[in-house]
């Protein structure tokens, strides 16, 4: 039961959001509470485990900071993370264990982990599991996932090309900001004593509408209440992998009111599909209002499978999307349907359950304008009669992807970019 176990509380953020000094303020305001840490650092040498160590009287010869260097636990190093935290809650009763990511971590696969532990179907389990059958879950639980921002460089963050490099894996900055925002209980808008009123209003509008379940406090220099991110109960995965505002939008589309400043968002459908080349066009030039856009579409020539669209700041992603239901073999098809009676409302004829949903979020968006150039973008009533395999198409190919149990494709590392990174 939760009450006999450890809660754990995980922060993330962009490197330089505050998440050191937001860790440091909350050991030194501990008071009675005796915390564990574990710092996560991509460098050889933990940079930021040495910065907590000499900020407090926490001491790795204590056995209360854990360091873990060179990868990241959002990855390659999730059975490390597991095997530490089995070791703190092993050996030593503590009242609460903070993970501090590093600044390329998204959160969401980090909570997996720590939700679901060697249970995993990808993660082997380590020498330790396998010799001694104890999951290192069993003595904790996780209790709240926290997001550091940036305020004062928010906007800039959202708009950057920047290109970061997670052990050999490519990330935008824009990218990953976005999904630490989308994945959070707590958002913590740091250094607020650098941005005006205006802008923090702005900033908060924006998080809101990514990330409508989040709570958002501002701090400065890292300072907040302990009691706010430290067991207080909030997480829950399945709400909280379900809670970003572009799902929430697919799940009851509508179109937002435009709030004072400028942050909106609306659902685009379709039942044709895009023209490949034009399509492609529409990418390369996307509007950079547009601070998010996520959904599936239909692509001419593609009638097999579905494509997903992932956007976030700059970064323009591609991925398999799973199989058209109409491209299933007669069984399979009737199992979908017994399984989704609402497909039947939504069946067309032809081409079944073929078409396009996106959910765009920006601000100061022209909704009529951006529709008016994703209409441009599908098939013309000539075109549809036309032979769809002579398009000129220079979207990236896949194979055809495992889904999990969400339906969502299992590897989205498979996503390829294109558009603005070209």
């Amino acid at each position: 039961m939760k009450e006999q176990t450890i809660p754990v509380t995980v922060l993330s953020g962009t490197l330089g959001a505050g998440k050191t000094t937001t860790l440091n303020h909350v050991l030194r305001e501990s008071d009675n509470r005796d915390l564990a840490v574990l710092v996560n650092d991509m460098g050889e040498v933990n940079v930021d485990a040495d910065l907590v160590a000499e900020s407090s009287d926490i001491s790795a010869d204590e056995e209360e900071l854990i360091e873990l260097s060179n990868g990241c636990i959002c990855c390659e190093l999730r059975g490390d993370l597991l095997d530490a935290i089995g070791g703190l809650t092993r050996n030593r009763e503590f009242d609460a264990i903070v993970v501090e990511s590093t600044g390329v971590a998204e959160p969401l696969p980090v909570a997996q982990t720590l939700t679901l532990g060697f249970d995993q179907s990808d993660l082997d389990p380590t020498e330790f599991y396998e010799e001694t059958g104890i999951e290192p879950l069993e003595g904790c639980h996780l209790d709240t996932t926290v997001t550091v921002v940036d305020a004062h460089q928010f906007n800039e963050a959202m708009q950057s090309d920047e290109v970061l490099d997670d052990d050999g894996t490519k990330k935008h900055l824009g990218d990953l900001l976005v999904e630490q925002v989308e994945f959070c209980d707590i958002l913590l808008l740091n250094k607020c004593d650098l941005v005006d009123e205006e802008t923090l209003a702005e900033i908060e509008e924006t998080v809101e509408v990514l990330q409508p379940r989040a709570e958002i406090i501002r701090t400065t220099h890292g300072r907040v209440d302990i009691d706010e991110i430290i067991d207080t109960d909030r997480f829950d995965f399945e709400e909280a992998s379900r809670s970003a505002g572009w799902m929430r939008e697919l799940q009851e589309p509508h179109e937002s009111a435009e709030e004072e400043h400028g942050v909106t968002s609306f659902v685009f459908e379709a039942r044709r599909p895009f023209h490949p080349e034009r399509f492609a066009e529409l990418l390369d030039a996307f509007p950079e209002n547009v601070v998010r856009s996520k959904g599936h579409f239909w692509l001419a020539g593609r009638e097999e499978m579905a494509l997903m669209l992932n956007v976030a700041g700059q970064s323009i992603r591609v991925a398999p999307a799973g199989n058209w239901i109409a491209a299933l073999p007669p069984e399979e098809r009737d199992e979908q349907f017994d399984a989704h009676p609402e497909l039947e409302e939504m069946w067309d004829d032809q081409w079944g359950d073929r078409g396009s949903q996106l959910v765009l979020i920006g601000t100061e968006m022209d909704h009529e304008s951006i529709r008016e150039h994703l209409e441009i973008c599908l098939l013309t009533d000539e075109e549809m009669d036309a032979d769809w395999d002579a398009f000129d198409d220079r979207f990236p190919t896949f194979e055809e992807p495992e889904a999990g149990e969400d339906g969502e494709p299992e590897d989205p590392d498979g996503q390829e970019e294109i558009g603005i990174a070209d």
